[in-house]
């Protein structure tokens, strides 16, 4: 009875393996520019680890933004409903969900029982987002953005960005580069500046304790911790943090199988 959840992203595409409460493995790919392709190769994948075939799924739900871009999925569901069931499962206790991914950024408010009550969502821009952070690891020429987080926490002099908006914010780090500014400062207030921009669009909802970061960006130790001091609360962590929607959607699929 093992069933699939497709988390289909702008940046990323998740599959998540399940049988019987009990996942049996999951991968995590690079969307790019054919969603479907995209989608055949990570469920390959996924499958490959649990050492099953297509034909052992019972059923398959696919969520993201690439959701219906899914021709094997049953049935597709919204993203938001997903990752709270997602982190429910993983994160019992857990009152409201930050998740910032590759091209948007979410919070969503639940209630006791894990029902989503009130969520806000940005995916019109790059802003918040993990697509901000590249550009600016770009501008400053720092390498693989996996780097730029614990740098950032070398710093003891936070440079301020003013702006959120990625094109000014790019053109301001330049220029804040070429007056002396140096690479760790000016990624501690590139972190100081997402973080801002997430708990101002998460000013939508209420912020509960016990609240989780999913998404890619949860694995940058600086965007956490510049988040925690914006927010005045400690944040969660989901071992994987990426694989959160892929689970819901996985454990919403039991319920079809």
């Amino acid at each position: 009875m093992a069933v699939a959840g497709v988390d289909v992203g702008a940046a990323t595409a998740k599959v998540l393996i399940l049988e019987s409460g009990e996942i049996l493995g999951y991968s995590i790919t690079l969307t790019g520019a054919d969603i479907k392709k995209s989608a055949d190769k990570v469920m390959e994948q996924a499958l490959q680890k649990a050492g099953l075939s297509k034909s052992d799924l019972k059923f398959t739900i696919s969520t993201g933004y690439g959701r219906n871009f899914v021709d094997f999925a049953d049935r597709s569901m919204s993203e938001i409903l997903c990752h709270a069931r997602g982190v429910k499962f993983l994160i019992p206790s857990v009152g409201s969900i930050i998740d910032i991914g590759g091209q948007d950024s979410k919070a969503i408010e639940l209630e006791e029982d894990g029902r989503v009550c009130n969520f806000v969502m940005n995916d019109k821009c790059a802003a918040g987002t993990g697509r901000f952070l590249e550009v600016m690891a770009n501008v400053l020429e720092v390498g693989s953005i996996d780097k730029i987080g614990p740098l950032a926490l070398k710093s003891r002099n936070h440079a301020r960005i003013s702006n959120t908006c990625t094109i000014f914010a790019e053109t301001e780090v330049v220029s804040l580069r070429a007056q002396g500014w140096n690479r760790i400062d000016l990624l501690a207030g590139i972190h100081d500046a997402i973080a801002s921009r997430v708990v101002t669009m998460a000013s939508g909802i209420r912020l509960k304790d016990d609240a989780v970061f999913t998404g890619g960006v949860a694995k940058n130790v600086a965007v956490k911790k510049a988040l925690e001091e914006e927010m005045g609360k400690k944040l969660l962590v989901p071992d994987e943090p990426q694989i959160t929607g892929a689970l819901g959607a996985a454990l919403r699929a039991e319920g079809f199988a």
